[in-house]
């Protein structure tokens, strides 16, 4: 459990000051800067949740999305505490520290902060962060690790 929850730690740390550097010091005047042909930084937020859904639903949306999360984080972290595979155990640090780290971006802002921008030409992926793809990254590995490769001892007990 202290892996999962020092990796939440580092992740959270990670994630807010990488958007206070990036909002304050790097896209401050500027509302775009094109770094390569498929990526920007720009200044984006998101009162919503993953690609905006849900992002017209003012300040109770914030709430509601924020208690949301928390009670999520809460299951997260019992998971966390009964887990004993060391991969799953960073996956959910990954998960618990990205969600916590975009809660407080809407408890103290009112909504979520931006700033990755992949495109294709004028496509644009939606705008994410570090707590975004920290979230993706725990759950991808989460999924792939319970699909491909169950632990043997797991399928003798059932």
């Amino acid at each position: 459990m202290i892996l999962g929850l020092s990796i939440a730690v580092v992740v959270f740390a990670l994630d807010q000051l990488s958007k206070y550097y990036v909002m304050e010091h790097v896209v401050n005047e500027y509302g775009v800067i094109t770094f390569t042909s498929f990526f920007n930084l720009v200044r984006a937020w998101n009162t919503g949740v993953s690609f905006s859904m849900f992002n017209n639903y003012g300040q109770l949306g914030v709430i509601m999305l924020s208690l949301s999360a928390i009670i999520i984080v809460g299951f997260l972290c019992y998971w966390l505490y009964k887990e004993k595979n060391i991969l799953t155990q960073v996956s959910l640090g990954f998960i618990i520290g990205g969600a916590l780290g975009n809660v407080v971006d809407r408890i103290q802002r009112g909504a979520v902060f931006d700033f990755l921008d992949f495109h294709l030409g004028d496509h644009h992926w939606p705008a994410f962060n570090l707590a975004d793809s920290f979230i993706c990254i725990g759950a991808t590995i989460i999924i792939v690790q319970s699909l491909f490769f169950t632990n043997k001892k797991e399928e003798d007990r059932k």
